[in-house]
């Protein structure tokens, strides 16, 4: 049986430094994705949407396994893009405004039609709210600024803005979401060990 560990294949993409910003250019990437409204730390609609976006990418991740493909592979970590219809008032203090799109990464391999049977395999087993919102599709950030940041996500703002006075220090706008990509399992890891690779979409200024 083949195995690959897609973080070690895209590792430009899931490593970076917590101390410098680095630049790197994101391909076009299949996912699985939820739109939704609040904050995520109170929200039923979010904590929905991640236990359905991990039940579908599990039940797919088993399905490419045990099919004619024989391929095993980790299954991807949560990611998150942030914002506001409008951003001069996307702030940590008006989070229940925020909106939200979570995602998982899925391999090129796994197809529409494997997703449409997985999504019905969830259903026969689990009454998930958020399983009927998931959609598939590909999403192209291209050129990005990322670092990492270590510790609560709460204590990310200085991460941020470190991120921020990069981009507009070395010619670059903001052309696209605020995107976190969530490398630690909250449930198992110290908050102050927590690691969260802080993603921009950015462009030359004209």
């Amino acid at each position: 049986m083949k195995k690959i560990d897609f973080k070690k294949e895209l590792k430009e993409l899931y490593k970076a430094s917590s101390k410098e910003v680095q630049i790197v250019k994101v391909p076009r990437l299949n996912y699985l994705m939820i739109d939704g409204t609040g904050d995520p730390n109170t929200s039923q609609e979010y904590k929905d949407a991640v236990e359905a976006l991990f039940s579908l990418s599990y039940t797919v991740k088993f399905m490419i396994k045990k099919g004619s493909m024989g391929i095993d592979y980790g299954v991807m970590p949560l990611q998150g893009l942030w914002y506001h219809d409008n951003m001069e008032l996307f702030s940590q203090e008006r989070k229940e405004e925020w909106k939200w799109t979570s995602l998982i990464m899925q391999p090129e391999f796994v197809s529409k039609e494997i997703i449409e049977e997985g999504i019905e395999q969830v259903k026969k087993k689990k009454d998930l709210p958020g399983i009927s919102k998931i959609r598939f599709e590909s999403l192209d950030e291209g050129l990005v600024a990322q670092i990492i940041h270590i510790g609560p996500y709460s204590e990310e703002m200085p991460t941020i803005e470190k991120l921020h006075n990069f981009i507009e220090e070395n010619g670059y706008i903001k052309v696209g979401n605020h995107h976190e990509i969530y490398l630690s399992d909250p449930r198992k890891a110290a908050p102050q060990n927590l690691k969260t690779i802080i993603r921009q979409p950015i462009s030359l200024k004209k």
